[in-house]
């Protein structure tokens, strides 16, 4: 007797795991943005990780649906409304979002860092050598007005150079496009815009044009290497899927492995998704230049959230980079 209430139970017990397994999503909406700060996520897409690896916690039906978008503003609105599980953007997106959401059902923390990469900001107006330099004549292309870690850095810049009060003087002139929109509409010589707040590979792209000058990198701004683009979530999600959760974090320490491992690989990845003109050997060189480290370890995250306190952008400031993301990397060395 005792024998068959033990096997009932055990029977019972593997039930419940199934019948809960089954009830976490079978579908992973997730957003990645272009060029080769997403190159983690492409990686994922492309070897199908984060079903690999669900499948290994039971999940066996889970797919991932990535969806291209180029406007931090609209990946917001898709991860507050439910239209996305997984957002991907800059440090200021993932900040806003938590500072909005806190308290709430939807409550918005980071999964991990993607990558530390510089971005440049590049101009074809000959009278430009700094940041002091723009005039109302010139028009500054952002990922996104004020929200994009282009603009934030820019504030950031302006608030260096022209007095921390000073922070938004050159918001007049920002216009939001995506980098490619922005790469084209710069080296077209049209006007519409003189500089653009780019990223690799267009700032690569852009500055073959000998009419193309630095101005300055987020490097400069930030003292140093710092996070290029995170990976985000709801409370919410993770808590009703933690396996789910648990298969797309894997996933993205995993992709981050391989393009370590074998870079020149993910350039051929990222060329034959992509469709790009790069050769391979220009995307390694992108990948595997010295200033670029793909990484799940979060990096400055706080140096911009307090300038988003200072500056009213939010009601106060994460106590600790740790505040802004879950527990899945608290034990890595961020910043």
């Amino acid at each position: 007797m005792k024998r068959i209430i033990g096997l009932a139970a055990a029977a019972g017990l593997a039930l419940l795991a199934t019948s809960q397994a089954q009830a976490e999503v079978k579908e992973i909406k997730a957003a990645q943005q272009y060029g080769l700060s997403s190159l983690p996520l492409m990686i994922m897409e492309d070897g199908k990780l984060v079903e690999k690896h669900a499948k290994a916690l039971g999940l066996t039906d889970l797919t991932v649906t990535w969806i291209k978008l180029g406007n931090p503003g609209a990946i917001t609105e898709g991860l507050v409304s439910g239209g996305l599980d997984f957002g991907s953007g800059g440090v200021p997106s993932l900040l806003t979002l938590w500072s909005r959401t806190q308290g709430t059902a939807m409550e918005v923390k980071g999964a991990g860092a993607i990558v530390n990469m510089p971005m440049e900001l590049l101009t074809t107006n000959p009278k430009v050598k700094s940041i002091r330099d723009f005039t109302e004549q010139d028009r500054i292309a952002v990922t996104t007005v004020r929200v994009s870690n282009q603009a934030l850095l820019l504030q950031m810049a302006a608030a260096k150079e022209f007095g921390a009060e000073n922070f938004a003087r050159l918001d007049p002139l920002t216009v939001s496009l995506p980098h490619p929109e922005a790469t084209s509409t710069l080296l077209s010589g049209s006007g519409v815009i003189s500089a653009h707040f780019s990223a690799l590979p267009f700032q690569h792209q852009q500055k073959r044009d000998e009419r193309v000058r630095k101005v300055l990198s987020s490097y400069d701004v930030l003292g140093g290497p710092a996070t290029n683009t995170a990976i985000y979530a709801t409370k919410r999600f993770k808590d009703a899927n933690p396996k789910a959760y648990q298969a797309f974090v894997a996933g993205l320490q995993e992709a981050v492995e391989q393009i370590n491992k074998d870079k020149r690989a993910a350039a051929a990845t990222y060329q034959r998704m992509t469709g790009t003109k790069e050769s391979v050997d220009d995307i390694y060189a992108m990948i595997a230049a010295p200033e670029v480290e793909m990484t799940v370890t979060p990096h400055q995250t706080m140096k911009m959230a307090n300038f988003m306190a200072e500056t009213g952008r939010l009601k106060k400031a994460p106590k600790d980079w740790k505040d802004l993301f879950f527990d899945n990397v608290h034990a890595l060395p961020g910043s």
